[in-house]
């Protein structure tokens, strides 16, 4: 009975979360982010200083306020997905994702941790450059700022749960800094930024639809040119939300509990 107790628990710990088990966790992470606060500094910094900056190399109003909503999404993508990839690396690097799953923590338990710890800290980042953005910068919006706070963080998260997958590829922490080209620059490129995924070829309109920056991306350029919440954003978002899942997911999968 005891054993089968016992298996039973085991199970719930891999085939379900546990939101205690995930709290802790999460809690574990935002306590060592207030110890690290360069790291801290670069992510609530780097984003406001690239807005700032794209304010005056356009140096347009109109132009601003077409290309803001989208790096506002985009700036945060990228720093949340270097930072999530060196820090969940340098933690299994030290050993400590390994000695955490010789506990009764489910991987999904871990990596959900993570991913709300992570989580808070790209809301606070969004409203950092949102404020900036909508004050100091005077970027306008069609309506309301609140659809383009809700995608921005989506996009931000995104950029965490690919970053947390990315760190099972790398060795090191200068790999996971490498693993950032390669992830994300050509996404950046075949997004739509550049050139509109209209006037790509074929191969490259393909490689685009199945790469999660385009659509959060193409979510923001609708909240910038339209004021209504329409079924074509609500597909993006979808999209989003599917890619962070798969994400989280395939990160869960590459870790291994400890075996005696």
């Amino acid at each position: 009975m005891r054993g089968a107790a016992m298996t039973g628990a085991a199970m719930t710990g891999e085939g379900a979360i546990s939101w205690t088990l995930t709290r802790a966790t999460a809690r574990r992470v935002m306590a060592q982010l207030r110890h690290d606060r360069r790291t801290v500094a670069m992510l609530l910094a780097v984003p406001s200083v690239m807005m700032i900056l794209l304010r005056y190399v356009l140096d347009n109003p109109h132009g601003l306020n077409r290309f803001a909503p989208v790096y506002i999404g985009v700036f945060p993508f990228v720093t949340m997905f270097m930072v999530a990839a060196i820090t969940t690396q340098r933690e299994r690097a030290r050993g400590t994702l390994e000695r955490l799953m010789a506990m009764p923590l489910g991987k999904l338990d871990l990596l959900t941790g993570y991913g709300i710890a992570f989580g808070l800290v790209a809301c606070l980042q969004v409203t950092v450059v949102l404020v900036i953005s909508l004050t100091w910068l005077g970027v306008s919006l069609p309506g309301s700022a609140v659809p383009l706070a809700v995608v921005a963080v989506l996009d931000a998260i995104l950029g965490m749960s690919l970053g947390l997958f990315a760190s099972a590829f790398a060795r090191s922490e200068f790999q996971a800094v490498q693993f950032m080209p390669a992830f994300v620059l050509p996404q950046t490129l075949l997004c739509g930024l550049i050139v509109t995924r209209a006037d790509m070829t074929p191969v490259l309109r393909w490689l685009s639809d199945v790469l999660p920056l385009t659509y959060a991306v193409d979510a923001m350029q609708r909240i910038s040119a339209s004021a209504s919440w329409t079924a074509a954003l609500g597909a993006d978002i979808a999209v989003i939300l599917a890619f962070t899942a798969a994400a989280l997911v395939g990160g869960a999968l590459t870790l291994r509990r400890r075996t005696r």
